[in-house]
């Protein structure tokens, strides 16, 4: 185009653009924003073509005085690159105290030249028109509109109140002018910020037509984009987050195929993921429908992968090998829409032939991971289905009969079984979270004596940066109960257990202090592998959660040890765990046995960690004792028979403590025969075959007196009279209260000194159903347990570990005392 022609068209554009901006300032901004009115004009300047790029520099100045603050007299807000469909623009504020230079632009390119010569041969250097490299490659110029600030994929929703992206030029730092805006229109604008040198960026929530006011006012808006709130992986698009499943996957070396499994009895598990495939094979997949074993849900997957891996995030960032040393299996046992729905009577009998279908399947260490539920009917009473998990982990054959069970084998040790059980979710949520839990059961079959019952706790209390969530808070404090968790406070005092067992994360829920409430952020749960394709993340939480971490850390504990029983493996991942500092703190508050017994029975015995699950420190050291004794004889079992385990202290390492505090928690973890019928279930000594309890010598009693004291102790559980006062005071929780279901632990806290003169711990029996009923059958049949024992000060600089494991090189016998 000639010269003077496009000239004079931008001109003419120019002033047309700054007209109509004019017009729309006096029409769009009403008296509530008359002091922010705006004091410049926002054009919209296009380019000629791709092959002609605007000189974006030039549209960006300045005031040139020195003695005074240079103020801009027009900046460049945005552009946008050329496409196929659309030209090259810019955005550009233009002052209107510096309209006239702005327009002297084009006057000048219209009228002056930088060298004499033809001024319309453009191809000479003489004859270029003056502000020819700005000018000469615009093709228009127009009033701006909001849509040129727009900076995201596609195009902008503009139904209805939202949250934005704004992006600011900074020369209001205070953003005393867009806080002006958002109190006049009554919209909300979050109060974070993020300051950059050449932008300042906030988030704020308006309908489109509220935004296209800011165009008139004083706000420096630069672009707006569609919000976006990187807080996990799973904020990004799913093609970003493939990238880390890949990068990830190749990093991974998986367990050999002998190695430890963690069996998942769920919705089944997609196999072909990424992260999943080498560690689950094909012939490990399997469902007691006739149907296939892949996930039908998306439950199954997604616990599988934190079995395998726990929560995901951390491996994400890293940069070195995994090496996995357990592997995965599963089995279906919920229904497709198309499966035969399970009749209630029968949970325990699918499970029964799901365990069976993996352990004819191959031989190798495995632990049963079960995070499958159903709400229960008499909270902390047995079932059918809890029953067959006691009789499964004991190593018992049995079938159901109606409304009974029927024993098909007497327990075998050969045949014991790990099974791993959630503690179940609550159904709904409130401000008190906890009193939700606590007057939410555990679920059936999470009562089992046997099992390992697990709940949530949740140190996730960070809250997303998203400002649709501005105000809301985590519902539970870090270190406390996970508001999704049940507990088992409505099991009442005797005999049922203590459940859960322990606790492990769970995630957290946001609300917004009243009835609202997200129970799934992924920033308040947990990363793991889903369902939907090979490469998919997901967040996962609640006590499925938990449960299926507790699970990697059996496995972990079965690689590390192979020697130890399933019963060793659940005592040592109880015996693991510690309570928060916030727990502990509401423990040590209770002033009464009972109190605490209702916090064990929200808390369990805490949260284990992998480290202190696999190793020992000099300062906390862990001693492991399995044994098994026939433990009553006579034909009305009227012989019964117990042990008395030496412990090997460090006296002197001991005395050089002298009167500073130590603890010494020992746990006492075996397997009960249940009970195949249903009546007297709730009577104290008619469900479990047998009971054990365990008792430490006080420091100022003889052999001879702590002997008479646990047959005095054994006689009176038996009787139901109160345990023998002369047991020591200084048990955390004491006998009273710890000596439910199969598994007891307790912490005794006391001074150096007294304790390296309590040297001896009793295991001894109590009757159950074997010798209430006279089993003749199961007269002489030996019973196992587990017995772990640990020791800890707070000296830093204490090695308790050499001295033992100095005094361990000499056999200490384990003495069987009959009475």
């Amino acid at each position: 185009m000639e010269r003077r022609l496009h000239g004079t068209k931008l001109k003419h554009e120019l002033y047309s653009a700054f007209s109509e901006f004019d017009h729309q300032l006096e029409t769009m901004v009403d008296t509530r924003l008359a002091e922010i009115k705006a004091l410049g004009s926002v054009i919209t300047i296009e380019g000629a073509g791709a092959a002609y790029p605007l000189k974006i520099d030039s549209l960006q100045q300045k005031t040139g005085h020195r003695k005074t603050p240079k103020l801009p007299m027009w900046l460049l807000l945005s552009a946008h690159p050329a496409t196929d469909d659309e030209p090259e623009r810019a955005i550009v504020w233009v002052s209107d105290k510096y309209r006239t230079k702005f327009l002297k632009l084009f006057e000048e390119y219209l009228s002056e030249s930088v060298a004499k010569g033809n001024p319309e041969n453009w191809e000479l250097p003489e004859g270029n028109p003056k502000n020819r490299a700005l000018v000469a490659n615009m093709s228009s110029i127009r009033n701006a509109v909001l849509d040129d600030l727009w900076q995201s994929e596609g195009a902008p929703s503009k139904r209805g109140k939202q949250w934005w992206e704004l992006w600011l030029d900074p020369i209001d730092p205070d953003l005393h002018t867009l806080r002006a805006f958002a109190e006049g229109l009554k919209i909300k604008l979050l109060e974070r910020a993020l300051i950059f040198s050449d932008r300042t960026v906030v988030w704020i929530e308006a309908e489109w037509s509220d935004l296209e006011m800011l165009l008139f006012t004083q706000v420096p808006l630069a672009e707006i984009r569609r919000p976006s709130f990187i807080d996990t992986l799973l904020d990004l698009t799913v093609d970003e987050q493939g990238d880390y499943v890949e990068d990830l996957a190749g990093r991974i070396i998986p367990a050999l195929d002998t190695a430890p499994a963690v069996c998942h009895l769920d919705s089944g598990v997609a196999r072909t993921h990424v992260l999943l495939a080498d560690s689950l094979a094909p012939t490990d997949l399997h469902s007691v429908f006739s149907s296939s074993g892949f996930d039908v849900q998306g439950h199954g997957t997604s616990m599988a992968g934190l079995a395998l891996y726990g929560p995901l995030d951390d491996l994400f960032e890293g940069t070195g090998l995994v090496q996995l040393g357990h592997r995965l299996e599963s089995v279906r046992i919920l229904p497709s829409k198309q499966d035969t729905q399970t009749d209630p009577k029968d949970y325990g009998t699918v499970t029964i032939q799901a365990v069976a279908t993996t352990e004819a399947t191959i031989q190798r260490p495995r632990v049963f991971c079960m995070p499958v539920s159903t709400d229960p009917d008499k909270p902390g009473v047995p079932t059918l289905w809890s029953a067959s998990v006691d009789a499964m982990a004991a190593g018992v054959d049995i079938i159901r009969n109606g409304e009974q069970l029927k024993l098909l084998s007497a327990p075998n040790h050969a045949a014991a079984k790990l099974i791993v059980l959630s503690a179940g979710n609550v159904d709904s949520y409130g401000q008190d979270h906890r009193a939700e839990s606590d007057t939410s059961a555990i679920v059936d079959p999470a009562q089992a004596w046997n099992a390992l019952t697990v709940g949530a706790h949740t140190e996730l209390a960070v809250l997303p940066t998203d400002p649709q969530y501005s105000g809301w808070t985590a519902l539970a404090e870090r270190g406390t109960l996970s508001p999704h968790s049940r507990t088992s406070l409505l099991f009442g005092q005797k005999p049922w257990p203590i459940k859960p067992d322990i606790c492990l994360e769970g995630g957290n829920v946001l609300t917004d202090g009243g009835q609202l409430f997200e129970d799934r952020h992924p920033l308040l749960s947990l990363t793991s592998t889903g369902s939907s394709h090979d490469l998919s993340v997901t967040s996962a939480n609640a006590t499925s959660a938990a449960t299926a971490q507790a699970a990697r850390l059996a496995a972990l504990a079965m690689g590390e040890y192979p020697e130890y029983w399933p019963e060793t493996i659940r005592g040592l991942l109880v015996h693991a765990a510690d309570w928060t500092p916030e727990m502990r703190a509401e423990i040590d508050a209770t002033s009464t046995k009972k109190q605490k017994l209702a916090l064990l029975r929200r808390y369990g015995w805490g949260v284990p960690s992998e480290k202190d699950v696999l190793l020992s420190s000099r300062q906390a050291v862990t001693l492991v004792t399995q044994d098994d004794f026939v433990a009553f004889e006579g034909k009305d079992y009227k012989m019964r028979r117990f042990r008395l385990h030496s412990l090997p202290w460090p006296a002197e390492a001991l005395s050089d403590i002298g009167a500073s505090d130590v603890s010494l928690k020992i746990t006492l973890s075996y397997f009960i025969e249940p009970n195949a019928s249903r009546r007297g279930w709730r009577q104290k000594y008619s469900y479990a075959s047998h009971g054990l309890r365990f008792e430490l010598k006080n420091p100022l009693e003889s052999r001879c007196a702590f002997i008479r004291r646990i047959n005095r102790d054994a006689e009176n559980d038996e009787t139901s009279n109160v345990n023998s006062p002369s047991g020591s005071v200084q048990w955390l929780v004491g006998p009273d209260q710890r000596n439910l279901g199969s598994l007891h632990q307790d912490i005794w806290e006391g001074s150096a000194q007294e304790l390296a003169a309590c040297d001896e711990i009793a295991v001894y029996p109590v009757g159950g159903w074997w010798k209430r009923n006279i089993r003749k059958d199961r007269l002489d049949l030996p019973i196992r347990y587990s017995l772990i024992v640990s020791l800890k000060t707070p000296e830093q600089g204490t090695d308790l570990y050499t001295p033992i494991v100095t005094q361990l090189e000499v056999p200490i016998a384990t003495e069987i005392f009959a009475t």
